[in-house]
């Protein structure tokens, strides 16, 4: 790509978040230089076998990390900062965050699993409504309200106009948490003049305003003075005003907070450290929880997601080691599903339910308010600001389509739908996509980090979908066959097959001699074009006998 290098283009480039929810990496581009908006991850389904985290592929913006200025987080959301400890590695760029985010990404850094080399992260922390350069760009942070403390707005000022980066957020009159939106900054923002906004599209579907935390709180009271038996709530970790409501609910109604996951003890101690979190509110660990009457307890749990390790997934699991739930208890979810979630989420509710627990959503009862703008919020942030181009972001095709329709319908002159890749154009001129460039999906799979559509995510696919067939050869020094061939296999045959399976497994070794005797002799003294010739030989019999392509694995042994 060679546009924007050097010729007063301003340019915006999204590797992650555009076309899907999570996993943000923005990217602008003036005379060369290149700023970084959000590193985030998103979580793995079923489709990627042993991997839970999956981050955006950085390799455009790593070829040319010396044009980098630095890399400016909006907010502390896994989806927005959770990728920094797996990739800043590669950027080794400066990194500007607002006090509670940095709190909570040092905590991430100093965790097991942050990539060699991210110990020299320094991170400059930039007061609430600070500006500041990196380059071409004069950066203002603008206070913001949403589901964490300190969401903030990026004012992005360039010679060639300037671009309001929303990040996430929403129009909370009461968030109880930090302050509110500071609408005047937005106003005298919109006064000067804004090029583009680059704005949030969650919720683009839902007419009026998302709610208020200070309306929740009241009713989780009065929702956990009607049960007797435990309480167990789950809700996003990040949520510190949602962690303070459900402390007050615990406390008007005579109970004990206990928390269960490691990352609510995570946020709660950042959000201690940067005064967020009252310090007269006290938590019990899990085990300590564990010795109260049932009606004295309230357990704070990580797993509103339906994530497999979490809290909740594991005591609706009887896998947890102090926790457990049973009849007369209640589950309150006070969240709300991230889509493509819906099967993991609704795979627990029914666990907790066949344990005869009570589970509550935001179906039942009032326990949760979203932290984006709904259309009447993405309506007063258009007033505020009159952009001229509008370019949604954070959201999948569906929203960004609709988001770019409302926008028109307030009378935003242009507005624009980009996918991941696409090179916009803002100005000068027209704003166009003018380029397309190379992304995708790296996944962290135990200490290492590797693409998405690797060979060794490939072949777990593979596994999980049609099992696998081991071969094993005994050849003597002329390489002839010491013994018969032996072939085993592992989620190829069903319990009660065992006739079947018997039968299959003594044909394809058969069909290994038959290929094995067809070989030369020269060709029988490579290893490779032994294989081969038996992966050849097994698949086509077990898809015959199958219908299956399992992973072949064959060893040869040479005495």
């Amino acid at each position: 790509m060679t546009a924007g290098s050097g010729s007063g283009e301003l340019l915006f480039l999204p590797l992650g978040g555009a076309g899907e929810i999570g996993m943000n990496l923005n990217l602008y581009c003036f005379d060369g230089k290149w700023l970084m908006v959000d590193l985030g991850i998103t979580f793995a389904d079923e489709t990627l076998p042993g991997v839970e985290v999956v981050l955006p592929d950085p390799g455009f913006i790593v070829e040319r990390r010396d044009d980098l200025v630095g890399l400016v987080l909006t907010h502390a959301h896994e989806d927005h900062l959770g990728a920094v400890p797996y990739l800043w590695n590669r950027l080794r760029c400066p990194v500007y965050a607002t006090p509670f985010a940095a709190a909570v990404l040092r905590r991430k850094l100093a965790r097991d699993g942050a990539a060699p080399g991210s110990e020299d992260l320094e991170i400059t922390e930039v007061p609430l409504g600070g500006r500041f350069q990196l380059g071409p760009f004069d950066i203002e942070f603008i206070s913001l309200t949403h589901s964490i403390p300190e969401p903030n707005a990026l004012a992005i000022r360039t010679p060639a106009g300037t671009v309001l980066h929303t990040g996430d957020f929403k129009i909370d009159p009461d968030p109880l948490v930090g302050g509110v939106t500071d609408d005047a900054a937005l106003r005298r923002l919109g006064d000067d003049g804004v090029l583009a906004m680059v704005c949030d599209s969650t919720n683009v579907f839902r007419p009026g305003e998302s709610g208020s935390e200070g309306d929740v709180r009241t009713s989780l009271i009065e929702l956990v003075a009607g049960h007797t038996g435990r309480v167990a709530v789950a809700c996003f970790a990040s949520n510190v005003a949602r962690i303070n409501s459900i402390a007050a609910a615990a406390e008007a109604n005579g109970r004990h907070v206990a928390l269960v996951g490691r990352s609510l003890w995570r946020i709660t101690d950042a959000a201690r450290e940067t005064g967020y979190l009252d310090d007269n509110i006290a938590f019990l660990k899990d085990r300590e929880a564990a010795m109260l009457p049932p009606d004295k307890v309230l357990y704070l749990c990580t797993g509103c997601q339906g994530e497999p390790r979490a809290a909740l997934s594991r005591i609706a699991a009887g896998d947890h080691r102090y926790v457990s739930l049973g009849k007369g208890d209640v589950a309150i979810f006070s969240s709300k599903i991230i889509p493509g979630n819906e099967l993991a989420i609704n795979r627990l509710h029914n666990r907790l339910i066949a344990l005869g627990v009570e589970v509550v959503t935001e179906d039942d009862h009032f326990v949760h308010v979203s932290g984006h703008p709904c259309r009447g919020e993405l309506a007063q942030m258009y007033q505020w600001v009159r952009p001229r181009i509008a370019v949604p972001v954070h959201g999948e095709a569906r929203h960004l389509v609709e988001h770019a329709r409302f926008a028109r319908s307030l009378q935003v002159p242009q507005s624009v739908v980009v996918e991941n890749g696409d090179v916009l154009r803002l100005a000068p001129g027209p704003v166009q996509v003018v380029d397309r460039v190379a992304f995708g999906r790296l996944v962290a799979d135990g200490n290492a980090v590797v693409s998405a559509e690797s060979p060794i995510m490939l072949t777990r696919r593979r596994l999980m979908h049609n099992g696998v067939a081991f071969v094993t050869l005994a050849l003597d020094g002329d390489g002839r066959l010491l013994a018969d061939p032996r072939v085993t296999s592992q989620g190829l045959f069903h319990p009660g097959e065992d006739d079947e399976e018997e039968a299959v497994l003594a044909g394809a070794a058969e069909a290994v001699r038959v290929a094995f005797a067809a070989l030369s002799l020269r060709a029988r003294e490579a290893d490779e074009v032994v294989r081969e010739a038996v992966v050849t030989a097994v698949r086509r019999r077990l898809k015959a006998r199958r219908g299956k392509r399992p992973v072949i694995e064959v060893q040869i042994v040479r005495l």
